[in-house]
């Protein structure tokens, strides 16, 4: 029999009673005791929570260094050590990175193709006789240089691409500009490859050893340099190099980013000698380019010359008979008050000398080389840069009258012995301020040279009694240069 009431509300409290509670219950205690030692997770749940652990106690870790360093942020990150786990990865994923790029490139095989499928769908224009194409052949070439050779040379053939060249009355470029644009996309991002290849630290920026070996490596395919004595190969080396660190590298220290390079002229200078010398290039333009094997041993040469003592390095005394002897002494003491004052113990690295008098310092072969490619690139910002420091007799950045006159005079005194007639220094003074045009009508700076595009006519007016008297007598040789023209026209 049941007791309580009709409508049901009363229950049976001692059977309530007798159910235990949850937590009293052993499965649910064995449960919860599974669950948490982790062993009834499966394995990527126990990976979520070593994940979580881990991130967590890195997380707790930056935040304990960064109340320890106060508000400033980290902004060194230290290198993987050497040969450590992190560095192997980074090399290895390095070089795969740079063989699938290498991989996406043409070849020559490829340009080749490109270059007949350009000609042969291309049409001559009747007025002057080059080949051209509009956007619908432009499009057609792709689809078919696609098929030859494949989706890498896609690329080449974008819109925005065809819209980079000149078009002519009928909406038509030239194929040759086109073509000669995607060799060198194609030669300047193999450079590229080769480039990072070779940097060590993958900074990049290459160090001059580095550079050394990429100019070696570039010499078997340099028609100009295939008979190059074995034996001159490494200081030919060392003279190219010399030339991208003194463009490329302007606050001296010692690497040269490899962006800069692959822009500068540089580069495009050393790649002309790809050429033929035989067949395409002159004797003066082989004399001009100092990357040729002419120009290199034409500078070795001298300094052998210069070098009378065969020391391996140049005194004041020895530097003196440079150019015949027409630079001014106060411009070489200036050069080596200035640019030979950290002596290089290797390459990358300086030191200061401890020096027992001033005149024990020589140039040593590098310092050289920088010597000669400033006075040979007077008229570019790297080489009047250069030469203003030897200008700036106070080190002020500036030159005042004083300057001009105390550096002259070395000139004039030159100019009297070679048995030429009087002049007035404060003339030639005069002629330079108009000549410059400097903003503060006192005083003459580096940017004022390189603003009024005559700054390495002054510089050579200044330091080299040959170059005040190519100055003086400029309309008589301009007038030799035009002469031949009009003869071979008559």
């Amino acid at each position: 029999m049941y007791s309580g009431s009709s409508d049901g509300e009363s229950h049976d409290t001692s059977t309530q009673r007798k159910i235990p509670p949850a937590s009293s219950m052993l499965w649910v205690r064995n449960l919860r005791r599974y669950i948490g030692s982790g062993a009834g997770l499966g394995s990527e749940a126990l990976m979520e929570l070593e994940t979580k652990r881990i991130l967590l106690e890195i997380f707790k870790e930056k935040q304990q260094k960064s109340q320890e360093a106060g508000t400033i942020p980290s902004f060194y990150k230290k290198k993987p050590e050497e040969g450590s786990i992190s560095q192997r990865v980074q090399r290895l994923a390095k070089y795969r990175f740079l063989r699938k790029q290498a991989d996406l490139l043409l070849n020559a095989d490829d340009l080749a193709a490109m270059w007949n499928c350009l000609r042969e769908n291309c049409v001559i224009d009747d007025a002057t006789g080059a080949e051209k194409m509009n956007y619908e052949d432009f499009c057609h070439i792709a689809s078919v240089c696609t098929e030859q050779i494949g989706p890498k040379c896609r690329r080449f053939f974008s819109p925005s691409n065809f819209m980079k060249f000149e078009k002519d009355e009928a909406g038509r470029i030239a194929i040759l500009p086109f073509y000669l644009y995607v060799m060198r996309t194609v030669s300047l991002t193999q450079a590229r490859i080769d480039m990072s290849e070779l940097d060590e630290d993958s900074d990049g920026f290459l160090q001059p050893l580095e550079m050394e070996s990429y100019i070696g490596g570039l010499i078997p395919n340099l028609a100009q340099l295939r008979e190059m004595p074995p034996s001159f190969t490494q200081t030919y080396c060392r003279i190219a190099s010399q030339k991208f660190f003194f463009f490329c590298d302007p606050h001296r220290r010692g690497k040269a980013c490899i962006k800069k390079i692959l822009l500068s002229n540089c580069l495009q200078e050393l790649m002309e000698l790809h050429q033929e010398s035989e067949e395409e290039v002159t004797d003066t333009e082989q004399a001009e380019n100092w990357f040729s094997l002419t120009s290199a041993q034409r500078i070795c040469d001298m300094f052998l010359a210069l070098d009378k003592d065969m020391s391996g390095s140049l005194s004041k005394q020895e530097l003196k008979e440079y150019a015949d002897g027409t630079l001014t002494e106060i411009f070489i003491e200036r050069v080596f008050d200035e640019h030979i004052r950290r002596v290089k113990s290797g390459y990358g690295n300086s030191r200061e000398m401890d020096l027992p008098k001033k005149n024990s310092r020589e140039m040593d072969f590098d310092n050289f080389l920088d010597f000669v490619l400033a006075l040979e690139n007077k008229d570019t910002p790297e080489g009047l840069t250069y030469l203003f420091r030897c200008l700036d007799l106070q080190g002020r950045g500036f030159l005042t009258t004083a300057d001009i006159h105390s550096l002259f005079r070395d000139v004039h005194q030159k100019w009297i012995e070679g048995g030429n007639y009087e002049l007035c220094i404060e003339d030639v003074r005069d002629e330079i301020w108009d000549m410059v045009k400097p903003s503060d009508p006192l005083k003459i700076t580096l940017d004022d040279l390189l603003g009024c595009k005559q700054g390495g006519t002054v510089a050579s007016m200044l330091i080299d009694v040959r170059g005040f008297w190519a100055h003086d007598n400029r309309e008589n040789l301009l007038q030799e240069e035009e002469e031949p023209p009009e003869e071979e026209s008559q």
